[in-house]
C-alpha cells in the first residue's frame, strides 16, 4: 500500500468517527490540541499522521490506539509483541502488588498513565516545564537512589532533552516522560514506596515505544 493509501485510510476512519460524534474539525482540534489545518490535511490524505497524532485521536474519540495505528500502516505486530505485551505484563504485576499491599485502592491502568503523559507533553515545552526538568531531574534521581534499565533510560532521555538532541516531536515525548517522573502527581503516588515508582517505569516504557515508532 502506498503512503497516500495509508493516509486515506486514516482520513476515512476519522471522517466516519467525527461524523458519528457530530464533531467539527475545529472542535476536534480544541479537544486534541492539534492544529485544525493539520487535522484537515490528515483527513484529506495529504499528510501522514504520526503516532503522537494517532494517540491523541484515539484518546479523544475513545477508540483503541491499535485501530488508528493499523489504518496508518504502522507495524502493529511489532508494537504488540515488543511493547504492549511487556507493558500489560507490567500493569498486571503492578495491580497485583497494589491489591496485596492494601495501601492503594484505585484502579491502575495504561490509559491513566497515557492521559497524564498527554497532559505533560505541551507543558514540557513551556519555559516553566523546561525549568522543572532541568532543575528537578537530578534532585528526583537522588531521592530514587537506584540504578537499572528504568533509571538508565531516564538518564539518557534527560541528556537528549538537556542538549535538545532530537526532533521537536521526540523532545515533546521525552519531556512528557521526564515531567511524569519528576512531579509527585503520578497515577500511583510516589509516597507508596517502592510501588509508587513502578508506574514511572511503565510511563518510560510507553514513551520508548512511541519513540521507536517515530517517522
Amino acid at each position: 500500500m502506498t503512503i497516500e493509501g495509508k493516509n486515506d485510510q486514516v482520513g476515512i476512519l476519522l471522517k466516519e468517527l467525527l461524523k458519528e460524534r457530530s464533531l467539527s474539525m475545529r472542535k476536534f482540534s480544541e479537544l486534541t490540541g492539534i492544529d485544525t489545518a493539520t487535522i484537515s490535511r490528515i483527513v484529506n490524505g495529504k499528510r501522514k499522521a504520526t503516532p503522537v497524532h494517532l494517540r491523541k485521536f484515539a484518546e479523544c474519540l475513545d477508540m483503541p490506539l491499535t485501530k488508528f495505528l493499523e489504518a496508518a500502516g504502522y507495524p502493529i505486530e511489532d508494537w504488540n509483541d515488543r511493547q504492549l505485551s511487556d507493558i500489560h505484563v507490567s500493569v498486571n504485576n503492578i495491580q497485583s502488588l497494589l491489591e496485596s499491599s492494601d495501601v492503594y485502592d484505585k484502579n491502575f491502568s495504561i490509559e491513566n498513565i497515557e492521559k497524564q503523559l498527554v497532559k505533560y507533553e505541551q507543558y514540557s515545552q513551556t519555559e516553566e516545564g523546561k525549568e522543572t526538568i532541568l532543575e528537578g531531574f537530578e534532585e528526583k534521581l537522588q531521592k530514587v537512589g537506584s540504578i537499572g534499565p528504568f533509571i538508565n533510560q531516564l538518564k539518557a532521555m534527560y541528556e537528549k532533552f538537556r542538549l535538545s538532541n532530537g526532533t521537536p516531536k521526540e523532545l515533546i515525548l521525552i519531556g512528557s516522560a521526564l515531567i511524569y517522573f519528576i512531579l509527585p502527581v503520578d497515577v500511583i503516588p510516589d509516597y507508596i514506596f517502592p510501588i509508587g515508582y513502578l508506574d514511572d517505569a511503565t510511563a518510560v516504557q510507553i514513551v520508548m515505544g512511541l519513540l521507536l515508532m517515530k517517522d
